[in-house]
């Protein structure tokens, strides 16, 4: 049995030496042998046809010929350091060809040991990646133009996933990040767009837009004041880098989303506006105001009259008839002709076209137009808005109104003499299908007993005044099939709820 295992062994090798020498010949990659002094002994023609340089010109010579000045040297030092204690290297350094010009050559150095464990040879395999180098260095170069133009831009630029997570950004939006104290805008300028296209966003298909030039609304935290976005959305395509794909390829999608700040255009805007704003609500509180003084006098008038009425009426059925009733009666007729006079005279409800109205905007506004009033009382405001609302359907004057009454109120609740607790707080938050407001006032509050009564018509808890009280606000409230409740529990102070549907009209 011992003498036949070398002979199968001889046996084996006699077959395999041949496919192993047609092998490296045929090898599509320069591969040559030395000895432990780097003396060539064998190239294949892969290395004649990259390094330029014929076998028999090859074999005998060093294989330092390939060497080119542009290699450091202390890659040459490493490179034998390593090979000399019989371990492999591999690198990339730059070979000279023989008619000099210069290459990038991948290099595989692996010493061959012999029976003793010391080297006898040196396996040398390289590959000309010159092309490659260059096409990674153009790419490269690509990618930090890129990165440098998109970082230079005067816009937020962000690539977000289907998750509305952020794989990729720009300087601008990380500054929008610390500008607005949140970890990912991106999420919250998307939720404001589809608020804003009542929709879902246009179809995901690359190249596509999923909107343009849509300007939203945000509400930093902290009272800032709100900034404006002008933003596009665009589909793009990534290709599917995994090894398994590439046959089956899975191409995703992702959303390249530009918001372009506007808060400096909206400022200007927002002046001019605000001008607008405050002749219109001078004029619907001077209608107001008139409204609410003659249905107080027709409200004050009507009492009497029908006392009057009730009395004409009984007297007649006892079959009186003097002077004295014919004067009362005519003293009802001229009543009832003056309240008739007076129910013509009340101005209607201000017309109006129901549209979307952002509650947030619309507070701010409100707080705007009471800033005078508000400084003067020596009033401290809390302004707790949620950074993006769903849109409210509705008439935004009457809506003001509401609000700049509730306002109001609690101003006056607070600017009594010796009052020391003066705060007014304002917070908004998107419910399931609505948007919540809470008006809150540190002032005396409204005693339990009368949280139903000051609804009604006419009722006011100060003294000597004969207002509308919070029944406007009520009947704006229930036209727009919303609700307004007092917090029982809260004290001290007054919390008033207000909820508004979210939507459209038909949706509700």
């Amino acid at each position: 049995m011992s003498a036949a295992k070398p002979a199968r062994k001889m046996q084996e090798e006699d077959i395999l030496a041949p496919i192993f020498r047609e092998a490296v010949a045929q090898a599509d990659i320069a591969i040559s042998i030395t000895d432990p002094k780097a003396n060539i002994l064998y190239v294949n023609p892969a290395f004649e046809r990259v390094t330029g340089f014929p076998a028999a010109e090859a074999i005998g010579r060093n294989q330092s010929m390939l060497s080119a000045k542009a290699t450091p040297p202390a890659l040459y030092a490493e490179m034998w350091r390593k090979i000399s204690a019989g371990q492999p290297w591999s690198g990339r350094l730059v070979n000279r060809r023989k008619d000099g010009a210069e290459y990038l050559a991948d290099l595989l150095i692996t010493p061959v040991l012999d029976a003793q464990g010391g080297i006898a040879y040196y396996l040398g395999i390289h590959r000309d990646i010159t092309a490659e180098h260059r096409l990674e260095c153009q790419v490269s170069n690509q990618k930090a133009l890129i990165e440098s133009v998109i970082d230079a831009a005067p816009l937020a630029i962000a690539l977000i996933d289907g998750e509305d997570c952020v794989v990729l950004d720009n300087h601008e939006y990380k500054k929008l990040m610390g500008d607005l104290a949140m970890a990912e805008p991106a999420s919250l300028i998307l939720d404001a767009v589809r608020a804003d296209l009542g929709h879902g966003l246009g179809p995901a298909k690359d190249g596509a837009l999923a909107f343009a030039e849509r300007e939203i609304r945000i509400d930093p935290p902290g009272g800032k004041p709100p900034r404006w976005f002008a933003c596009t959305g665009a589909w793009v395509k990534s290709v599917d880098e995994g090894a398994d794909a590439f046959f089956g390829r899975q191409d995703t999608l992702y959303l390249l989303l530009l918001a372009r700040e506007t808060t400096r255009q909206r400022a200007q805007q927002e002046k001019a506006r605000m001008a607008a704003l405050q002749a219109t609500m001078a004029e619907e509180n001077r209608v107001s105001a008139l409204r609410e003084s003659l249905l107080a006098a027709i409200y004050q008038m009507e009492g009497p009259l029908n006392v009057l009425a009730s009395v004409l009426a009984t007297e007649a059925r006892r079959g009186r008839q003097d002077s004295t009733m014919t004067a009362l009666a005519e003293a009802l007729a001229a009543g009832q002709a003056a309240l008739e006079t007076l129910r013509r005279a009340t101005p209607e409800p201000t017309a109006e076209i129901e549209t979307s109205v952002n509650l947030n905007e619309l507070l701010r506004d409100v707080l705007d137009l009471s800033t005078a009033r508000l400084l003067a009382a020596g009033i401290t405001v809390g302004w707790h808005p949620q950074a993006v609302l769903p849109a409210v359907p509705g008439q935004p004057v009457r809506l003001m109104a509401l609000f700049k009454a509730l306002v109001d109120n609690a101003i006056e609740a607070m600017n009594v003499k010796g009052w020391q607790a003066r705060e007014l707080s304002l917070t908004t938050r998107a419910l399931p299908d609505g948007v919540e407001v809470i008006v809150e006032d540190s002032g005396p509050g409204i005693p339990e007993a009368l949280h139903l009564k000051v609804f009604e018509p006419f009722f006011s808890t100060k003294p000597q005044h004969a207002g509308t009280g919070l029944a406007m606000a009520q009947q704006i409230v229930s036209d727009h099939g919303g609700l307004i409740e007092i917090d029982a529990a809260h004290a001290p102070g007054c919390r008033l709820r207000v909820v508004l549907p979210a939507g459209t009209r038909e949706a509700q």
